[in-house]
């Protein structure tokens, strides 16, 4: 037994509360090392003969990655009290590990403890979040629909863009296609900022409680939100919370006064200079026009926050994605969520590109956008870096690294803003984009599309303004079939709870040499199991016994399977989609 390998840790990614009555609990031990685990638990109150009364269950293994196997058992504690052990056995020995390590007997070791499962700790991310389908919206280049309004046009509509491009996408231009939207099954929207700012990219905010006039006001965002709601559309706001713009008014105000600023503390200020001097101060990454707010600062703690909660408020909005979250302190974020929780059930999505479980325990936020599942997506269909077997060593590990209630609600993208179009990174490859959505939809979280990825816009190049074209609206200049194609995908994610309802991700098969993958959704009575071929040569596939013994659709065709037809060929960047019925 390989024990440098065992690792387990309370109230953490290996236990937690999962709802207000079930603990999760997980045991990592290397791969294919561990024949059995068993539970040791109980009460830490209920005592008999000079001895804590425990009972011992099995747990089973749950799922395997590179290196290691995880062990997983749900459990409800009568009292809510809970502490455990666990008895390891390898087919040659037999060991405790518990809190003091590895012990020959149960006697020689301390319990784990999970003190008390009080529900106000349990991890509460909204329940709508599970079921939506987001869209998100680069507000200057998705319609302009208010052509009279605009003062900073400087391009035609569809130019290629430059990072100083205007072109007048606005709030009643997403207004007037909010059908669109609805067909093709969009519940919620993202928008990038859309407050007052003299980019086309709003990150350098000026003024944070007034809509960028090239926009609209606040009456037209109200019309906005009032008509996404009608349509059963959540809406959620981009707020730049970590940095301003130059021109924002305090900040002018310290370039004015200097030292004698009001706003002095407002900013991270490493030297005011001599008189007259220009001070030197932290910003964003090194861009001089996004100074970096010192959220430590009580002034602009109850500043931003009457903003984060302003909105909601004033316009009913539903969720905040908030900017380079991870550079702002923890104590200013766990302030965030309860003064916007006092207010609304929103969705609180964090933009961490890497492990954010610090930011993830239930006191900060719902989510983070997943970047490491974009990058495994790219690296495996768009750019074919990588095989089956290492995509889905990359993901199952990644979906360890969180709470299943976590994972749940996690915002899942193929691109953003941020990154180049994901049809780009397919070598304009429709097939191979097709496998990419396939598993957007499939994967557990909460999936995003970025605008026009649906009607095969690209975008690539050494500058963020490629990822930002405008959106084409002209139906002879969309892709029809890979709008039918998203449109289908996204209808059956809305109508198979096992493909929302959990986390649970089972893999069948991941083969390197064929590019075959092969894995299932879901747990009790439905299951889906998503087969693709991500290689250059048909291959076979044959279901589980466990699984071809039961009810099996082929969803995307809908049909019945008869007897037999559990085995079926997949040529090149072809899937399918199955239902089982347990």
């Amino acid at each position: 037994m390989l024990k440098e390998a065992v690792y387990h840790r309370p109230k953490n990614n290996y236990a937690y509360a999962y709802d207000t009555k079930t603990l999760h609990l997980r045991l990592r031990c290397k791969k294919n090392d561990l024949s059995k685990v068993n539970l040791i638990y109980g009460d830490p109150y209920r005592w008999a003969e000079n001895h804590m009364v425990s009972d011992t269950i099995p747990m089973r293994k749950l799922t395997t990655d590179e290196l290691y196997d995880y062990w997983f058992i749900a459990i409800s504690p009568e009292n809510n009290r809970f502490v455990y052990m666990f008895e390891l056995h390898d087919g040659e020995e037999v060991v405790i590990y518990g809190e003091k390590g590895f012990t020959p007997s149960l006697d020689d070791n301390r319990f784990f403890r999970f003190p008390y499962l009080n529900a106000i700790d349990v991890f509460d991310a909204p329940a709508w979040v599970k079921n939506t389908i987001w869209y998100q919206i680069f507000p200057e280049r998705f319609e302009n629909g208010n052509p009279a309004r605009k003062t900073n046009v400087n391009g035609e509509w569809g130019d290629v863009p430059k990072p100083d491009s205007f072109f007048g996408g606005d709030l009643e231009g997403i207004i007037q296609h909010l059908d669109y939207l609805t067909e093709l099954g969009i519940t919620g929207i993202y928008l990038n900022p859309i407050f007052e700012s003299p980019t086309n990219h709003k990150y350098d905010t000026t003024d944070y409680l007034r809509i960028d006039p090239q926009f609209g006001d606040v009456k037209t965002f109200k019309a906005l939100v009032k008509e996404c709601h009608a349509r059963g559309i959540r809406v959620m706001l981009d707020a730049v919370f970590n940095h301003c713009g130059y021109g924002f008014a305090p900040f002018q105000d310290v370039l004015k006064n200097g030292a004698k600023s009001r706003y002095a503390d407002w900013f991270h200020i490493t030297s005011f200079g001599e008189e007259g001097e220009h001070p030197s101060y932290e910003t964003f990454a090194f861009v001089p026009e996004m100074p970096k707010l010192n959220t430590s600062n009580s002034e602009v703690k109850k500043y931003l926050l009457k903003v984060a909660k302003y909105w909601i408020e004033e316009c009913d909005i539903d969720g905040w994605r908030l900017d380079v979250a991870n550079e702002v302190d923890h104590k200013f974020w766990r302030q965030f969520r309860n003064a916007v929780r006092e207010i609304k059930d929103v969705y609180i999505v964090a933009e961490i590109w890497n492990d954010a479980m610090p930011w993830l325990q239930g006191d900060q936020f719902d989510a983070v956008m997943n970047y490491p599942f974009t990058e495994a997506v790219i690296d495996f269909v768009a750019k074919r870096k990588i095989g089956a077997e290492k995509f889905a060593n990359e993901i199952i590990n990644h979906l360890q690294l969180y709470p299943d209630n976590v994972s749940e609600v996690l915002f899942n993208l193929l691109g953003s803003h941020d990154t180049a179009r994901i049809l780009t990174e397919c070598q304009e490859d429709k097939d191979k984009l097709k496998l990419a959505f396939l598993l957007l939809m499939t994967y557990p979280g909460s999936p995003s599309i970025y605008y026009g990825d649906e009607i095969g816009l690209t975008g690539d190049g050494d500058d963020f303004a490629y990822y930002r074209k405008c959106m084409e609206w002209d139906p002879k200049k969309q892709d029809q079939n890979l709008l039918t194609f998203m449109k289908r995908l996204i209808q059956i994610r809305k109508t198979y709870s096992a493909l929302t309802d959990n986390a649970r991700f089972g893999l069948i098969e991941a083969d390197t040499d064929s590019g075959l993958l092969v894995f299932t959704r879901g747990e009790g009575q439905q299951r889906i199991v998503v087969a693709l071929n991500n290689g250059e040569a048909s291959v076979n596939v044959i279901l589980p016994s466990d699984l071809a013994e039961h009810r099996v659709v082929d969803v995307w065709n809908d049909r019945e399977l008869g007897e037999g037809e559990p085995a079926f060929k997949l040529e090149p960047k072809q899937f399918a989609i199955y239902s089982v019925e347990v």
